[in-house]
């Protein structure tokens, strides 16, 4: 990527839901912004997998998926991801399948190791019995990889004799699969399998050139990727001042400083409900150090550090996480910080 070339962007959604706002006004909110970004020419728009956690109503990226694949004509929708050991990988494949039957050639399977919530939590979404969990994660994505395929797999009994599976009956295309993960392991396994790979920046504080670095260098080229291929995560609030852009942020800010020290969770707060808030000392330098990480702006300067990252990290896409919080007497139904975000990040780009 040369120095004047933009990257393509992409939306990573968690479908945050605010004090005051319903489950679907809140869902409302983000199918309306994964419509903008396919009208803005986004990539791809991925939605997360998190459990029992207020201010986050992405627990059903399937639905999601295809409720966005529905109201959205070009770009690829996806997961980021399912998160494996909550699931059968039968059942994923199946999902996936589907979703592809639905919207060939624009579906998008992101897989993650980690469970995504608690451990009671976890102990309720594997009480149907799934055999998924850590110690098969490698063997379950090859699984997933042959049932999504139109050839489907083929099991082998012991006592001799052989059963077809596919996900779907007559599959004519696949889902892409790709490895999330902000640690060695999933690099280094995505690197062996011939996998695309993404690093969870957006919430990772360190690792990444090193996951990147593993990943590249230790990559066995497949027949569908012979190349690696990865791209960026990063939050992200973009508004049409930098003061703007700062208030925007601070909701989010709290919210993932709460989380880091193991405090309850609440709905998000509006901006005016943060700037009212007073900080105290083991916050402070939670929500500074990742202010620093984050890419908090105008549109033009978030659009140049946007560039900057991928230059540095030699990627030609990067996925944003619009974390741009609601003010007091914006829509419930609507996202219009992360709207803005979305619009002035598309035009910086276009105008680059």
């Amino acid at each position: 990527m040369t120095a004047s070339t933009a990257p393509a962007l992409s939306v990573l959604d968690l479908v945050p839901v605010r004090t005051g706002q319903t489950s679907p006004q809140a869902v409302a909110a983000s199918l309306a912004l994964a419509e903008r970004a396919d009208a803005l020419g986004y990539r791809r728009y991925w939605f997360a997998e998190h459990h029992n956690m207020a201010s986050v109503g992405s627990t059903t990226p399937p639905v999601l998926i295809a409720a966005a694949a529905a109201r959205t004509s070009r770009i690829r929708v996806g997961s980021g991801g399912v998160m494996l050991p909550n699931h059968a990988p039968l059942i994923v494949a199946e999902q996936f399948a589907a979703l592809e039957a639905l919207a060939p050639g624009r579906i998008d399977l992101g897989i993650g190791r980690a469970p995504g919530s608690d451990p009671v939590i976890t102990q309720l979404l594997r009480m149907s019995g799934t055999s998924s969990d850590v110690e098969r994660f490698p063997q379950h994505v090859e699984d997933i990889l042959a049932l999504v395929s139109p050839e489907g797999a083929t099991l082998k009994f012991t006592s001799g004799g052989t059963y077809d599976v596919h996900a779907t009956p007559a599959a004519v295309s696949a889902p892409e699969v790709w490895l999330l993960g902000s640690s060695d392991y999933s690099a280094q396994l995505a690197a062996s399998m011939g996998l695309p790979y993404v690093f969870a920046n957006h919430f990772a504080g360190e690792g990444l050139e090193r996951a990147l670095g593993l990943y590249r260098g230790q990559y066995r080229p497949s027949e569908a990727h012979p190349e690696p291929v990865t791209f960026l995560t990063a939050n992200v609030v973009a508004a049409d001042t930098a003061d703007e852009a700062d208030a925007r942020a601070l909701p989010q800010l709290r919210a993932m400083a709460r989380l880091r020290l193991n405090r309850p969770m609440a709905a998000m707060e509006t901006v005016e409900a943060a700037q009212a808030a007073d900080l105290d000392d083991a916050m402070t330098p939670l929500i500074e150090a990742m202010r620093e990480r984050w890419i908090i702006g105008t549109g033009e300067q978030a659009a140049s550090a946007l560039r900057e990252l991928a230059e540095r990290h030699g990627v030609d896409e990067i996925m944003v996480s619009p974390v741009a919080a609601a003010r007091e007497s914006e829509p419930l139904d609507g996202a219009d910080g992360r709207t803005r975000t979305l619009e002035l990040l598309a035009a910086a780009a276009a105008a680059a």
